[in-house]
């Protein structure tokens, strides 16, 4: 891809999106900007990745033919009342904060400029991303389809209506974090039957690993799939029971719905 790409702020989520852009070599490090508030940041991001850094968010705003804000929500109106008169003619805005509408980032910049809301999630950094993509109808297909290239270098993603960004923290932005307790959960059972520890995480990784590319790959339904598992009168399906019992799922449902209610909650 030869275009410019800069990012306004270089924390875990620009960080991990980096690392993606970078490993898969689609475009070169001297194409890549960062820009940051301390000097300490910018010095491990140019050590780590070798891209350009500077602490002048308007320098990486003049750099950038697609330009990634990756500040906290409460910040993105005083980033751009700084870089809005700095931008390139045609270049592409791209939100990665949660709550940021499409219509905030025209009202902020003052006219309709090239917007995606996006969220990615922090799997981005092992290649393994998810991001929903929300364009604004100022964008052709081609510049959609290239930012979907941008996102496909870490990962996936799909395109939704932006109605349903507020959804998206709750089903892949957050829900690492729910796996990760999962695979705690999981070792911690195994440690308590006598597994160590190290073999009890690698054990419990690679297991929810494959259970998520049988759902991928085989396109078969989750339902179906756990039903392969569960033998009449095995363990498994003892085991399926007693986590229905403790309500499961529910919990899960439940957390998501908080996780939904917060990110409304934002604006």
């Amino acid at each position: 891809m030869n275009k410019n790409i800069g990012f306004i702020g270089a924390g875990k989520m620009a960080q991990a999106m980096m690392e993606g852009l970078v490993t898969s070599n689609v475009i070169p490090k001297r194409n890549i900007m960062a820009s940051a508030v301390t000097e300490k940041t910018i010095k491990q991001v140019e050590n780590k990745y070798g891209i350009l850094t500077s602490l002048n968010n308007k320098e990486v705003a003049k750099f950038s033919d697609i330009l990634i804000i990756a500040v906290k929500p409460d910040l993105h109106e005083l980033v751009i009342s700084e870089i809005k008169e700095e931008i390139q003619k045609d270049a592409i805005i791209i939100t990665i904060a949660a709550g940021i509408t499409l219509l905030d980032i025209k009202q902020w910049f003052g006219y309709r400029v090239k917007a995606v809301r996006t969220m990615p999630n922090t799997p981005s950094l092992v290649g393994e991303g998810m991001s929903a993509l929300c364009p604004n109808d100022v964008l052709s297909e081609v510049e959609i389809r290239e930012v979907e290239q941008l996102f496909h270098c870490f990962g996936q993603s799909e395109r939704l209506e932006e109605k349903l960004m507020d959804a998206i923290p709750a089903i892949s932005g957050s829900s690492p974090a729910y796996v990760y307790m999962f695979i705690e959960a999981l070792a911690d059972g195994g440690v308590r039957q006598g597994i160590p520890r190290d073999k009890a995480y690698r054990l419990a990784a690679q297991a929810v690993l494959g259970a998520a590319k049988m759902v991928l790959d085989t396109g078969k339904h989750p339902g179906e799939l756990k039903d392969n598992v569960c033998t009449p009168g095995g363990a498994t399906i003892e085991a399926v029971a007693a986590l229905e019992k403790e309500q499961f799922r529910g919990a899960i449902l439940t957390a998501m719905e908080s996780c939904t209610n917060k990110i409304k909650n934002l604006k």
